[in-house]
């Protein structure tokens, strides 16, 4: 039958009665005639648990000692998941992203995956075994355990199905991929498939079920991939190359991103020397910029407006600090209660108006925005907290989805 990869993230590997049920699961495709490899977070709260250790030591703790942390929660996963297949009959073994030979690079606690030496892996399979491999984590150039993010075990998984050139189906808890998150809307509709790039742009634009950048693997290397409940046998989404099989509506879906920090910095000295130096400090520590504004240049200033995630705040104020040393009048602001709301959709490469429908709607509902931004297939707006659950509501009803 040939490949397949499985994923697992935290909740369904919550409790070891959870990794039993995904064993049988596991086993199941086993008999089928698959060769099985299972990526597994770490389980259920654990990651965020090792990050508060990290925080009663200190505010912004050692980037190296914090993956060094947080890996461990995998290792505690794969161990126990394969001494359940071990204990039910089965031959298993358990990989560590240096055993798996998952080779990546950048920064701390933000690395990419550049390289898999996956001989280790097809040499277990050869021998009949269920590979059980530590999802969010690699090995950098020099040899040090680093992790790739927040839904990084997404990532390792669709990373390992494309060198093993087989479908990848990811298992969570929710069952498969909805126009709108459900529990902000409750007449979401479920998605059968969706293409990779909507769900590329929703992943990037907030929306939680799936971690871009597996997302851009799957696309470049054609890895088929399956979203569907870890813990309900129903059907899932497909994400794949757009056929004509495919409903094209104008609008596909929705992501609601609350993890936005609004950054203004304001009597900037106007050159752009000075533009591209403040936006190098921020690439430099890999702090994702987003949804840039700058204004006319006026008695030789400027401000300028942007978002990143309010993980990076601690960078955001570090950084505050330098320009305010190199420039007496620079002042930076934060706003932190703002929600960005985007509409994507392949349909809106060709239908016209849509911009026109969602700020009609904004106006309509009094929705006021501070910021817009767009795509070839998207339309962003930040707009206050408050009104999330308004604004969700009229989209949804607006666009059927």
């Amino acid at each position: 039958m040939g490949v397949i990869v499985q994923k697992y993230g935290g909740t369904a590997v919550g409790t070891i009665e959870k990794m039993k049920r995904i064993a049988d699961r596991v086993i199941k495709k086993k008999e089928e005639g698959y060769d099985v490899v299972i990526v597994v977070s770490a389980m259920g709260e654990t990651t965020n648990q090792l990050i508060e250790m990290a925080k009663c030591i200190s505010d912004n703790p050692c980037k190296r000692e914090l993956d060094v942390l947080m890996a461990t929660g995998e290792q505690v996963s794969i161990s126990l998941l394969s001494m359940i297949f071990k204990e039910k009959g089965y031959d298993s073994i358990s990989l560590t992203v240096f055993q798996a030979g998952i080779k990546t690079e950048g920064i701390h606690t933000k690395n990419r995956i550049v390289e898999i030496d996956i001989d280790k892996v097809k040499r277990h399979l050869e021998e009949g075994k269920i590979v059980v491999v530590a999802g969010f984590q690699g090995i950098n150039e020099l040899g040090e355990i680093t992790t790739l993010g927040r839904g990084g075990s997404d990532t390792t998984a669709v990373a390992l199905a494309a060198k093993l050139q087989c479908p990848c189906e990811i298992y969570t808890d929710v069952d498969g991929i909805y126009g709108v998150d459900p529990r902000l809307y409750s007449k979401a509709k479920k998605l059968d498939y969706i293409s990779y790039e909507e769900m590329m742009e929703m992943s990037s634009l907030g929306s939680k079920v799936m971690e871009t950048r597996s997302i851009e693997i799957g696309y470049k290397y054609k890895v088929p991939i399956y979203v569907a409940s870890s813990h309900k046998n129903v059907k899932g989404t497909y994400i794949k190359e757009f056929d004509e099989s495919m409903e094209q509506k104008s609008i596909t879906g929705i992501s609601v991103n609350d993890d936005v920090l609004m950054v203004t910095i304001n009597k900037v000295p106007y050159s752009l020397k000075n533009i591209s130096n403040i936006f190098g400090k921020f690439a430099r520590q890999e702090v994702n910029i987003d949804m840039i504004s700058q204004t006319s240049p006026r008695e030789g200033f400027v401000n300028i407006s942007f978002t990143t995630s309010k993980e990076d705040e601690s960078i955001v104020d570090e950084i505050g600090k330098e320009l305010k040393e190199e420039f007496d009048d620079i002042e930076v602001q934060k706003d932190t209660n703002i929600t960005k709301v985007s509409v994507v959709g392949l349909g809106m490469r060709t239908e016209p108006g849509v911009a026109y429908k969602v700020f009609s709607l904004f106006a309509d509902n009094d929705i006021s925005f501070k910021q817009v931004t767009t795509s070839e297939i998207s339309i962003s707006y930040t707009i206050n907290a408050s009104d999330k659950e308004k604004a969700v509501n009229v989209l949804c009803s607006a666009f059927n989805l």
